[in-house]
């Protein structure tokens, strides 16, 4: 995977890969407290066959950490202004987790760019989600969070990856999990999460939901990829919105948890390819006006 390129949006640092030349475009968008990072294991194959680009998205990664709007909504106007900046025109849109709920908002909010629409473990199709999230968007969790992932322990948990890493020992699941924790350490990264977080849950669960929009896209091809053990968020978010949505391809795989594309990439791979091959996009690039 190639390193991180950069470029200024509205006077935020924006980080991104750009990988691939192909006709179709995909765009890759990770999870709270994630990074492009997180599609290391896929974008390299799949940038055989398209353009990849896959963004850290503002507040996470190697992006701008600004005191300002996290909610979906601002996610995808950001999301749009980045394509226009490419000169990307149109595009698959894939989200995991909270880029699952920042992706339905985009083809929401900006229908002409989005060709299909991929969900992997998706937020923002139903109220239920892990105690652990609902516990940090509670008041006061600020106080807590510099004590719960302090420098010297994710330094000390890093040399322990290293170890079990040099021996051949890993868990891709595992490694997901500890860099999303690890993240925390940094000041400003937990501030984001935490703005991120409350836009989006609350100590009863999940408090935005697209459900009662998905009648909008029934004309986009839609795909949704789960796993059977997710802990995070139940796949049974996933055969609920098999049946709400009409014509919607749900994926289930076996004996994997909350990030698909990490644990069984070469599977979350075949799967893209097949969908892109066998659906029609709902625009094509010359349909999409210039702006």
């Amino acid at each position: 995977m190639t390193d991180l390129r950069y470029l200024d949006l509205h006077g935020d640092r924006c980080a991104y890969r750009d990988e691939g030349d192909g006709e179709e475009t995909l765009l890759l968008l990770h999870g709270m407290a994630g990074s492009s990072e997180t599609w290391r294991a896929v974008i390299p194959h799949l940038a055989k066959r398209y353009r990849v680009i896959a963004p850290d998205l503002l507040g996470h990664g190697s992006s701008a950490k600004p005191r300002g709007d996290y909610s979906l909504g601002a996610f995808a106007a950001w999301l749009r202004d980045l394509l226009d900046e490419l000169g990307i025109r149109s595009v698959t849109v894939v989200g995991q987790s909270l880029g699952g709920g920042v992706a339905m908002q985009f083809v929401y909010q900006h229908p002409d760019y989005c060709r299909r629409l991929v969900l992997i473990s998706s937020g923002g199709l139903g109220q239920d989600v892990g105690w652990t999230l609902r516990l940090l968007s509670a008041p006061g969790s600020e106080l807590l969070l510099p004590l719960i992932a302090p420098s010297p322990v994710v330094r000390a948990g890093d040399r322990v990856r290293a170890w079990f890493s040099a021996r051949n020992i890993q868990s891709p699941r595992g490694a997901e999990m500890w860099s999303a924790y690890a993240s925390l350490s940094d000041a400003h990264t937990r501030h984001a999460f935490l703005r991120t977080l409350r836009s989006v849950v609350d100590y009863r669960g999940q408090a935005v939901s697209a459900l009662n929009k998905l009648h909008l896209t029934t004309e986009l091809p839609l795909m949704v990829i789960w796993g059977d053990q997710d802990r995070i968020i139940p796949v049974d978010h996933g055969f609920a919105l098999d049946q709400h949505r009409p014509g919607c391809r749900l994926e289930i795989l076996d004996g994997v948890g909350h990030f698909p594309h990490v644990e069984k990439p070469d599977a979350v791979v075949d799967l893209l390819d097949d969908f892109i091959a066998t659906t029609h996009a709902s625009v094509r690039p010359a349909d999409v006006p210039e702006r």
